[in-house]
């Protein structure tokens, strides 16, 4: 969902930015770092009271920092040129499709609509509903039995090869690494190799033929 369907890391740098506005002192990009921190939740709020504490601003800034970060995030989210087109077209040719992602189901159901791609999607699958995070293959199963689909029949699509690619090849799904979207540091460790290299979210309507 998130980098795959939409630029997320971008709504999520707007979302620092607006943060430290707030605040009247800070960086964004200082901000944003937090969020990148190994061992703390890519999404996780206290990212940000552990910022507050250490430029020394008020503590009882927090709830009002995180309300400000959380609006301009959703507002910043805006679905890739061709997204739109690429899911109507799955959708006309009668493929059923699924979210897997580690937002919250609230947060990924207000991405989707707020980016206009809910109608496509027959079910979300999130940690608070598999009870499990990327790369465990949990949250993959269970889209698998809400489908229903078997995993030699499906497809995962997916910018992280060590969150998607290797966990859903390793349940036997054919893959679809969606490049343009993995916005890591430096080359993805070649620790699988997809079946498919997606440089825009519409090749997968030719790679499927339809």
């Amino acid at each position: 969902m998130d980098n795959t369907l939409w630029d997320f890391v971008t709504a999520k740098q707007a979302a620092c930015h607006a943060v430290v506005d707030f605040l009247k002192v800070g960086d964004g990009e200082d901000l944003y770092q937090y969020f990148r921190r190994p061992g703390v939740g890519f999404e996780d709020p206290e990212n940000i009271l552990d910022y507050i504490r250490d430029i020394n601003a008020p503590a009882a800034s927090f709830p009002r920092c995180c309300t400000v970060y959380e609006k301009t995030k959703l507002a910043a989210i805006r679905p890739y040129e061709g997204a739109a087109e690429t899911l109507a077209a799955l959708s006309d040719a009668g493929i059923p499709l699924a979210i897997v992602t580690d937002a919250h189901s609230s947060q990924a159901k207000r991405r989707l609509e707020k980016a206009g791609l809910s109608e496509y999607f027959a079910c979300i699958v999130t940690p608070d509903i598999s009870g499990q995070r990327k790369p465990d293959p949990a949250s993959f199963l269970y889209a698998l039995r809400a489908l229903p689909a078997d995993a030699a029949e499906a497809m995962v699509v997916g910018d992280s090869i060590r969150r998607e690619i290797e966990p859903a090849q390793g349940l036997g799904m054919k893959t679809a690494y969606a490049l343009y979207g993995d916005r890591s540091d430096g080359p993805a460790p070649l620790i699988c190799r997809p079946d498919f290299v997606l440089h825009d979210i519409r090749d997968l309507i030719e790679i499927l033929g339809i």
